[in-house]
């Protein structure tokens, strides 16, 4: 099974992390192979040559210049007639909605993998409704109850992402956390994730906030801006994070590329998402890492903590969150007993060869269908 993943590239969050992990893991399935397609280059494409992988460039595209989108429709078109990719993915309704019309034309198999809700509303969404892929992938449940408003009558999967969910590294944690500017005997809070206002930063302040008084914590966000109004928001947090005088417990530490060290070290996982989160890779690694996780309940959080590993609060309810967080650092014990049956409970959703075996299956099955099609007729 040969398959292409399509996606832009010019970000990098939990999909990138995820197709990254494909690339980096393709060994557990030696009867798939995957390739890739970008239309940028960036962290995500150098990432995946570094594993080893195909990766072939289609062209930056933008969807306010039109000739830039058949530019990267016809080498796409190219590769197509050149390789012998038996299905194409398309991630992302930005993807599919530029590059499904050429799958289709090329007589591939085309799948749609959904990364996020569907309300078949707006522009890209009604652009992406034109072609029909052949099957839809969704990373959760939450997910998958979303998308008949964008494709109706088209089979859809749920598949968990495949993770890494090995045990937490073994490291020098008074170094690591010495050049992070924690203290070694303080309960490290730690938040990874996009600096995007809706995974709940702001949240998570105010909530670190109302602890000031509070000795014997720290927190590190860890996640860099990518566009400039990510900048203005991190900028914001910032300011909040002096107004409410914290900011000497408080690191912003950027983009890293050491998350499961930084995981390794910590006490306690916290992202006060806003908004539903569609799934949420991290939740996986630092359930992996033997930390015990809080979130909001929103999205898909419910499907990855059963309660026993983690706590989730209700939303935007500071006080709530406040008074968790109060908890987990003052009863070291509540803390281990909900980080000692993470790393199971990741393994049960997320083990890398189970799911990535099981997208093979998937894949296959698509496949064997299009070919009992095609004797049919």
């Amino acid at each position: 099974m040969r398959v292409l993943h399509i996606n832009a590239g010019n970000m990098y969050g939990g999909v990138e992390t995820f197709l990254l992990a494909m690339a980096r893991h393709g060994n557990v399935c030696p009867a798939m192979k995957s390739s890739f397609a970008c239309c940028f280059e960036g962290r995500f494409s150098k990432e995946l040559r570094q594993a080893g992988v195909p990766v072939h460039l289609l062209g930056p595209v933008r969807v306010s210049r039109p000739w830039t989108v058949w530019q990267s429709r016809r080498r796409l078109r190219e590769l197509l007639d050149h390789s012998a990719a038996d299905v194409v993915i398309c991630h992302m309704p930005w993807n599919f909605a530029v590059f499904g019309p050429a799958v289709k034309a090329a007589g591939k198999p085309v799948v749609f993998w959904a990364h996020g809700l569907a309300n078949g509303g707006g522009w890209l969404e009604r652009w992406a409704q034109a072609t029909q892929p052949d099957l839809v992938i969704c990373n959760s449940q939450f997910t998958a109850a979303s998308m008949p408003s964008l494709f109706s009558n088209v089979r859809l999967q749920t598949i968990y992402y495949p993770v890494v969910t090995q045990p937490a590294i073994v490291c020098d944690k008074a170094l690591v956390r010495q050049s992070l500017g924690a203290s070694p005997d303080a309960v490290l809070i730690v938040q990874v994730s996009r600096m995007e206002q809706w995974k709940g930063h702001s949240l998570h302040l105010r909530g670190l906030a109302k602890l000031r008084d509070l000795a014997g914590w720290q927190c590190c966000f860890v996640g860099g801006a990518q566009r400039a109004e990510e900048q203005e928001y991190e900028t914001r947090l910032r300011q909040e994070a002096a107004h409410s005088g914290i900011a000497d417990r408080v690191r912003f530490l950027g983009q890293r590329t050491d998350v499961d060290t930084i995981l390794a070290v910590a006490d306690i996982f916290c992202q006060p998402n806003l908004a539903p989160e569609p799934f949420g890779i991290v939740f996986i690694e630092a359930l992996a890492a033997g930390l015990p996780v809080v979130t909001t309940r929103l999205g898909a959080a419910a499907e990855i903590l059963t309660g026993n590993e983690g706590r989730l609060v209700p939303p935007d309810d500071t006080n709530a969150l406040a008074s968790c967080l109060k908890q987990l650092i003052t009863q070291p014990e509540s803390r281990r007993e909900l980080g000692q049956l993470g790393p199971k409970r990741a393994r049960a959703l997320c083990d890398i060869a189970t799911q990535i075996n099981r997208i093979h299956e998937t894949l296959v099955g698509l496949r064997n269908c299009r070919i009992a099609e095609a004797v049919a007729s």
